[in-house]
């Protein structure tokens, strides 16, 4: 479980902004990994707000994800492995109430499920 809270500010030319809350004043930078295909992205910034406990989040959308389909961003404290958000871009033809996003959505948070299942698993034996 994570003390931290994400807030989505923004999405505006391929760069997700989010702000964190919850951290202790004058505690160290969080750990904080944005994953996409189950693959870490690279650019990512954290820097800290003016307001005390809180951090301002930047992710820059890889080029190869900005296609057609459906491609999903999980958020996660590198801490505790506790999911603080998501995103998903949709391109292509625009189909209402489209479910393709959330099952994508699904699907990488069951593969994050099924990491920490398996480091239990080994870790209790």
């Amino acid at each position: 479980m994570s003390d931290l809270t994400l807030t989505k500010i923004r999405l505006r030319n391929r760069r997700w902004e989010g702000r964190l809350t919850g951290a202790p004043a004058g505690s160290p930078k969080p750990d904080i990994r944005v994953t996409y295909l189950d693959q870490p992205v690279e650019t990512v910034e954290l820097t800290e707000a003016a307001d005390p406990g809180a951090w301002d989040l930047a992710v820059t959308i890889p080029e190869h994800a900005v296609s057609d389909g459906v491609h999903s961003f999980l958020i996660l404290d590198g801490a505790s492995g506790t999911k603080l958000g998501d995103f998903a871009l949709i391109a292509g033809e625009a189909i209402s109430d489209d479910l393709r996003a959330e099952v994508e959505l699904l699907r990488a948070e069951l593969d994050m499920l099924k990491r920490a299942f398996r480091r239990h698993c080994l870790e209790t034996m």
